[in-house]
């Protein structure tokens, strides 16, 4: 059993108090994590702050070589990676393995980033008294960047965060998730290795007042936060004036047009609604399906659903393990409780072998019921019969939530339709609104969140622009 340590400043440090880590699928402790006290937050704010200048001053060749030298020796150590991933978080080790792969893509991309950061140059003479003058923007690293991410992606959803920091030339005070710090950890031994100076950056683990202390000190120039909406919005009223990228919930839905042929997608949809267990942020929620295509899909659905594995992350067979935290088996179970007391119909799973929730397929679900309004965040998926594409858009719109939905058609114009209509940060037409790939632009509206990921659009965030002008005399 690993007794973990505190990163700050180049250091391992020794915690004064510690909480187990416990296997979301066996129980066991599987670490010793260190609870970071207030003091300790400081030193690690305080590293980051005096580490900013050096940082800045970096050439971009040094930055890209550093993040290139950190993607070799993750390609290297890739199935420890995977190992750790699935331990901390119950995540089916070939799901682990694909997040491993994009990790080592994210830090790719923040490498070449890293290197082709600039301005522009502005005519000013296009305005009368503009007459005699060049001016140009650069952009410049905002200083110290406070990251707090969540299990569900504990390596990838931290490379979106620190590579394209380390790239822009910034600082970062990272707090990773209570169930998966192993993984950050990992990372720093990396980084470490790499060459990063130390201070570049550094890690604290403990309960919701180190975020708090991150989010509220006025050294910390930007937050960059992934996790509900409910933390995301107390975030936004405590940070001030520093800049704040939010990546929030979803209860992402797809809609399947009449004319679609439904055994060409049929997979797609299945996983892309279980898939770790649905702990994603743009798991495959709800189904709009035409009427015509209605008993196909929901026949072969339920079909393919039944067909995965469930049972012990570490073992490739396996497609789905424990949810995170024994609580979220029961609010899930809860909730499905309350949706077929309303009148909807369950039918696939609804029940828990232990910490994991069979995949579960409801019907007639109400728009008002929390498995539909609300994130489930669970293998839990809801299908549900439309007359017309349109209505299915009204549905789809009718959330809170607004970061990406996908359709299914054959027909061109309704394709554009749904682009058009549709209110959320990303369409993604004949695929599901699972899809990510780590160098597009990824973000919601409403309550989905605030700015946008994707390395070369999180480097934007986390620069700011400068104006230079020239006046001849």
């Amino acid at each position: 059993m690993t007794k973990q340590k505190l990163f700050i400043n180049g250091a391992w440090v020794e915690a004064a108090a510690y909480t187990p880590l416990f296997s979301p699928y066996s129980g066991e402790t599987i670490a010793e994590i260190p609870m970071a006290t207030a003091a300790e937050v400081e030193r690690a704010i305080e590293a980051a702050y005096q580490a900013r200048k050096t940082m800045a001053k970096m050439p971009a060749h040094q930055r890209a070589a550093i993040l290139e030298k950190l993607v070799t020796l993750l390609e290297n150590r890739k199935e420890e990676a995977a190992v750790i991933i699935a331990r901390e978080a119950a995540k089916p080790i070939t799901t682990a393995r694909a997040e491993v792969q994009r990790t080592i893509t994210t830090y790719k991309f923040a490498a070449e980033e890293a290197k082709r950061i600039h301005g522009e140059t502005i005519a000013l003479d296009a305005a009368p008294g503009g007459e005699g003058r060049v001016a140009y923007t650069t952009r410049e690293p905002l200083g110290v960047i406070g990251a707090i991410t969540p299990f569900n992606f504990p390596m990838n959803l931290v490379a979106h965060k620190v590579g394209p920091a380390i790239a822009a030339g910034n600082t970062v005070v990272l707090k990773p998730a209570p169930q998966t710090p192993l993984s950050a950890f990992f990372l720093a031994e990396l980084l470490q290795e790499a060459g990063l100076p130390d201070g570049a950056l550094n890690i604290v683990t403990g309960s919701g007042e180190v975020g708090q202390q991150i989010v509220t000190d006025e050294r910390v120039c930007m937050i960059s936060f992934t996790g509900s909406a409910a933390v995301g919005k107390a975030i936004r009223n405590q940070a001030g004036l520093k800049r704040v990228v939010l990546e929030l919930g979803s209860n992402a839905a797809v809609i399947v047009d009449k004319g679609v042929t439904i055994d060409k997608i049929i997979n797609r949809c299945v996983t892309s609604a279980f898939s770790y267990q649905g702990q994603v942020c743009i798991s495959l929620q709800r189904i709009y399906v035409h009427e015509e295509a209605y008993e196909e899909f929901v026949e072969k659905f339920i079909a393919a659903a039944r067909k995965l594995k469930v049972g012990d992350p570490l073992l490739p067979e396996t497609d789905i393990s424990a949810l995170i935290a024994p609580r979220e088996v029961q609010r899930v179970l809860d909730w499905i409780d309350e949706a077929v007391q309303h009148g909807a119909r369950v039918a696939a799973g609804g029940t828990a072998e232990g910490n994991c929730l069979l995949p579960t397929v409801i019907l007639d679900a109400a728009p008002t019921l929390k498995v539909s309004c609300q994130e489930v965040f669970a293998p839990v998926v809801l299908i549900n019969k439309v007359a017309s594409v349109e209505e299915a858009i009204e549905l789809v719109n009718d959330s809170r939530y607004g970061l990406q939905a996908g359709i299914y058609t054959e027909n061109v114009h309704t394709a554009f339709e749904a682009a058009e209509k549709l209110q959320v940060g990303g369409v993604i037409i004949n695929d599901t609104p699972t899809f990510r790939v780590d160098h597009m632009p990824y973000g919601g509206v409403k309550e989905s969140g605030l700015g946008r990921e994707g390395v070369r659009y999180a480097v934007e965030e986390m620069t700011e622009s400068k104006l230079v002008i020239f006046h001849r005399l």
